[in-house]
């Protein structure tokens, strides 16, 4: 059991909507405003004030547990948006609140395009040591195709001035089975990715969400997007490119150079309790999980309710069998059955075992071995099809 030890921060203001996302979002334009010369920032907007003021209200009202905090998490949205101050502010927030520990990993996702040198530079000074660059693309048509607001022109800028700044542990994301995409495109993604020297690489497959703007103009397995059979060959393609080029794939859909995996993101693969924070984030505290709403009005009146209730110090959380593998075996090194046969008795790991022996059998999943009693996935095939082993798993565990 354990306390909560990480914090997820949502930041929910984009340029535009990109047209397969269905996160939590308020657009703000990527025009300058009537009489503005510059765009829409956490410098000139209040909108974007007035929500880093209600992110702060949250954050107090959340009694801490003793433990600094280890990992912080900028997500959004577009977090780059937001000003050096506004950034600062909310660090000091979870300061008083919690305490960050010594060598915490302090991330960020940034969007190329939204920031400048000396913005990113203020990053680094309020002690952000991590950034995750939303990349998606190198292929100009598939960029616009996916609604995103950079050029390729915009993406090397970018990581120049990361580079330039300062930052070591740098983090790109891309997305396969875009509209249109070739197998040619994403290799050529892929090389030009390893080319800019980033420390890890998180790689999607798109998935078509209901009420998405993608969700209106195609339907699964249908032309234009890429076939089931080539967005498998993708998958395998960065498997082997990637780990060719000193990645380590460490989980399902990331890949890191020794020493850089996401110190944020396993807490949640190695089901442990973390705080969140702001519109749509969704908090695992003393075993409850809860989400916060997803529209701005109704968020600021859920902190203000907040702030007439008492809230009750964390409890240390109790894990969940099914919940731990689902995401434990996301990662390379799988779950330890040792340790599982002492949280969940022996007869659950026996249901476990019987379910996946079909997989182990079809090599999909490593079997356990005696001088390393773990059960882990096998690489690129287990993970490719890990919806498969994981539902099998739901049905014989719910």
């Amino acid at each position: 059991m354990s306390f909560p030890r990480s914090a997820y921060l949502h930041i929910p203001f984009c340029r535009r909507r990109c047209f397969y996302c269905d996160f939590p979002v308020a657009v703000v334009g990527d025009k300058p405003p009537l009489g503005m010369g510059d765009r829409v920032n956490g410098s000139n907007s209040g909108t974007i004030a007035r929500y880093v003021e209600m992110l702060c209200r949250e954050i107090q009202q959340e009694p801490g547990s003793g433990q600094p905090l280890e990992t912080v998490f900028f997500g959004g949205g577009t977090p780059s948006l937001l000003s050096v101050e506004q950034v600062e502010r909310i660090l000091a927030g979870l300061e008083r609140q919690f305490g960050i520990a010594p060598g915490a990993e302090l991330s960020m996702e940034i969007d190329p395009a939204t920031f400048d040198r000396a913005q990113v530079a203020g990053y680094k000074a309020a002690g952000i040591n991590r950034v995750s660059l939303g990349v998606q693309a190198f292929q100009a048509q598939l960029l616009q195709g996916a609604g995103r607001s950079h050029t390729v022109a915009d993406i090397e800028a970018a990581i120049a001035l990361v580079h330039q700044v300062g930052f070591t542990n740098i983090s790109l994301d891309l997305i396969s089975g875009l509209p249109h995409q070739t197998l040619a495109d994403w290799v050529e993604s892929l090389e030009r990715a390893i080319a800019l020297e980033p420390t890890h690489l998180s790689c999607y497959d798109l998935i078509v969400e209901a009420g998405t703007p993608f969700s209106r103009q195609y339907q699964p397995g249908c032309q234009p997007l890429p076939s089931d059979e080539l967005t498998a060959e993708m998958y395998r393609t960065a498997h082997h490119l990637l780990t060719a080029h000193g990645f380590d794939h460490y989980e399902i859909s990331n890949y890191a150079k020794p020493g850089y995996q996401c110190r944020h993101n396993r807490t949640y693969w190695e089901n442990r309790p973390f705080y969140g924070f702001g519109m749509g984030a969704t908090s695992c505290v003393s075993g409850d999980r809860v989400a916060r709403p997803r529209k701005t009005w109704e968020y600021y009146a859920w902190v203000e309710a907040l702030e007439h209730q008492p809230r009750l110090s964390p409890t240390p959380c109790a894990p969940d069998l099914l919940e731990t593998l689902m995401l434990g075996l996301r990662l390379a090194e799988g779950v330890d059955l040792t340790l599982l046969t002492q949280t969940f008795g022996a007869a659950a790991i026996a249901t476990v075992l019987a379910c996946l022996q079909p997989y182990i059998d079809q090599q999909w999943v490593m079997p356990p071995a005696p001088s390393n009693h773990r059960l882990r996935l096998a690489a690129p095939d287990g993970f490719l099809f890990s919806n498969t082993i994981l539902t099998a798993l739901f049905h014989a565990l719910d």
